[in-house]
């Protein structure tokens, strides 16, 4: 692929922890990502958060901030990415897997956990992380 393509993270935060879901299928399989994908023509990336978390969770959630991007080449698989961050707060219901072809478990992790877990996680994740985005949504 020759062109840089738009995903979204949604943050989503409950009581200081961060809900992340094993990978599966697609590249990063096996590590722990965010809820997410790619954001659609005319959609808003508040919008691909609220979608993709509900698609892959089952949780509706609402949007709070944009907390920043990360630029995730990825040239191993000719892939390069920019990935935007959106924090959410759950609305309802409890998270369950509802595409097991793209996640086989979910967790809430605290930020030292994933700290703790960093060689574990998807790249644009840990590029979160590093980067301090992730402290916004915890505030």
């Amino acid at each position: 692929m020759t062109q840089v393509q738009v995903g979204v993270g949604a943050v989503v935060v409950n009581g200081g922890k961060v809900l992340v879901m094993r990978r599966a299928g697609a590249h990063g399989a096996g590590t722990w990502g965010l809820p997410g994908g790619h954001q659609e023509y005319g959609e808003t990336p508040e919008g691909t958060a609220v979608r993709e978390t509900a698609e892959e969770t089952g949780l509706a959630v609402r949007p709070t901030a944009r907390l920043g991007f990360t630029d995730d080449p990825m040239p191993d698989i000719a892939r390069h990415y920019v990935t935007l961050f959106i924090a959410c707060t759950s609305t309802g219901g409890e998270p369950r897997l509802r595409e097991p072809e793209k996640a086989t478990a979910l967790a809430w992790l605290t930020p030292d956990e994933l700290h703790a877990r960093r060689g574990e996680l998807f790249a644009p994740l840990r590029r979160c992380l590093d980067e301090g985005l992730l402290q916004n949504a915890l505030t």
